[in-house]
């Protein structure tokens, strides 16, 4: 059976953490930033949890993560 691969886009974008999770970096940050507050860039900085209905289909993604 041959190996199976990883999407590579997956690979770039998502991080499975040692506890199983899955996290993220935060969308809306890259541009038109200068119409959003302060506080709206700052807590977009960092990383997020993926919400628990799209976790099936990251894991098929990554399946050696």
């Amino acid at each position: 059976m041959p190996k199976m691969k990883t999407k590579s886009g997956a690979k770039k974008r998502f991080k499975v953490r040692s506890s199983g999770g899955i996290k993220r970096s935060q969308a809306f940050k890259r541009h038109i930033l200068t119409k959003k507050t302060t506080k709206v860039k700052r807590h977009l900085r960092g990383m997020t949890e993926v919400h628990a209905a799209d976790e099936k289909l990251i894991r098929a993604m990554l399946p050696y993560a």
